[in-house]
């Protein structure tokens, strides 16, 4: 017999319970000396309380080419055509043909902001599209230019969320102000024109909508002309046999054809997948032990839930904003604001959306303004549960921001799930061998070229 949510919630919060308690007890059942075996048991009675029943099967990827178990956007249903023409489009600097100076034409991408190397996002404190120089390794080596000022740069106002696992979020955006339904409905009246959210009229969910709107936003296109010149139009064609030729070569369509795409960037050959899939040597015996203080005494799972370990949810955690000091351009006052900046609901300000928490290995900034710069950090700072920012007071935080009392030992076994269990050191296998303008990627101007050992076709 199932339970009810009501008694699963009461059940979850009596274990929660008992298992804080026994973090100061001689006789914690979760130490160093526990065997690997017993490690695996408790983290399966763990996950079957976390998931209100479900078991382990709850938080397993299905694989990126298995679309029909992909969480997917209904009037965007993933096919093989359409995702195939999306990785590409991601990557594509030959969409870039609406910048703000001519020498910033054909050098940026999706992907300048949203790389692989740093777990598809931005591999600084902002991203850079147009106005960026260089690249680096992973993406930190790129800067602004110095023909640009700060007018010009396309730059982001707040740090770049991941595409990875995009799948799982219905509402995108750190204030969840894209996509037509769950969290937005009910907010049509804000969706004005001029605005990001003016999108969300088009009627689809948050990945499809931040796609569409993205390029747009960000100087690129798609038009007959495009297609015909760089080869794409029997890709377009085939994706979207069922628009009429005079709909199918357009920002939207290329926007849903990346959307596709970005909802399979699953990590799926993670440790804790592989584990969950019954490989229990894929999990050290420390990242096991850290795994219980997440969906244990940490009460991680409290918000972070589901296959991406992400909720539908927004939390007020007093992280700090993003600052001038970062690079040349600092956050803006509504994209500090949170979830309450776009509704100017006072009980949400402050409150962001709860992120996915795979490959944050490769991450190089944390929080919305990129304050930390370690995972250990951010553990350590909701472990203190004392709050970074100081406008964020006790009347907007998040009742669940409150000490932990982790151990040392603790945190460190936490840590090691998050950093190593959670890492997915295959990406690059979402990264297309070419695109079909010949032109270099992710960026393509001088220095990126260098950096990325890129000759163009």
């Amino acid at each position: 017999m199932r339970l009810s949510k009501k008694r699963w919630g009461i059940l979850i919060s009596s274990l929660l319970s008992v298992m804080i308690m026994s973090c100061s007890d001689d006789d914690d059942p979760v130490s160093a000396t526990t065997s690997s075996s017993e490690l695996d048991k408790q983290l399966e009675e763990a996950l079957m309380i976390a998931s209100e029943g479900e078991g382990m099967n709850f938080y397993i990827f299905p694989e990126s080419d298995d679309y029909s178990n992909i969480p997917q956007d209904p009037n965007n249903l993933i096919t093989e055509e359409k995702c195939r023409l999306g990785k590409l489009l991601f990557h594509e600097t030959g969409l870039a043909v609406n910048p703000k100076r001519e020498e910033g034409k054909h050098t940026y991408s999706c992907a300048s902001c949203h790389n692989a190397g740093s777990g598809f996002q931005s591999g600084r404190a902002q991203g850079i599209g147009e106005g960026g120089l260089g690249f680096g390794f992973k993406g930190e080596g790129r800067t602004p230019h110095l023909n640009y000022d700060d007018s010009l740069l396309d730059i982001q106002s707040i740090r770049v969320p991941t595409n990875l696992n995009v799948a799982y979020q219905r509402n995108v955006f750190w204030n969840g102000q894209l996509g037509a339904t769950d969290a937005n409905a009910g907010t049509e009246g804000l969706w004005v024109e001029g605005s990001a959210s003016f999108t969300n009229h088009l009627g689809f969910l948050g990945p499809e909508t931040q796609a569409i709107i993205g390029l747009t936003e960000h100087r690129m296109d798609m038009t007959p002309e495009l297609a015909e010149q760089y080869g794409y139009k029997e890709m377009f064609d085939a994706a979207f046999p069922d628009y009429p030729e005079s709909e199918r070569y357009t920002p939207v369509t290329a926007g849903l054809a990346i959307a596709c795409y970005e909802r399979t960037l699953l990590a799926n050959r993670a440790g804790f997948q592989k584990w969950l899939r019954g490989n229990k040597a894929a999990m050290s015996d420390a990242e096991k032990r850290g795994a219980l203080i997440f969906f244990g005494n940490g009460e991680c799972s409290s918000c972070h839930n589901g296959p991406a370990l992400s909720t539908l949810q927004f939390a007020a955690i007093g992280m700090g904003d993003l600052t001038a000091s970062l690079v040349r351009s600092g956050g803006s006052s509504e994209s500090s604001l949170g979830r309450g900046g776009f509704t100017g609901n006072d009980d949400e300000l402050y409150a962001f959306k709860v992120p996915q928490l795979y490959n944050l290995k490769d991450a190089p900034f944390f929080g919305h303004g990129s304050t930390f710069t370690s995972l250990r950090q951010v553990i350590e700072y909701k472990n203190r549960g004392v709050a970074q920012n100081a406008n964020v007071t006790e009347k907007y935080l998040d009742p669940r921001f409150k000490p932990l009392n982790l151990s040392e030992d603790e945190v460190d076994d936490l840590v090691k799930f998050l950093e190593y269990s959670l890492w997915d050191e295959e990406l690059e296998r979402y990264i297309p061998s070419s695109n079909l303008s010949g032109f270099c990627f992710p960026n393509n101007d001088e220095q990126s070229k260098f950096d990325l050992g890129c000759d163009p076709q």
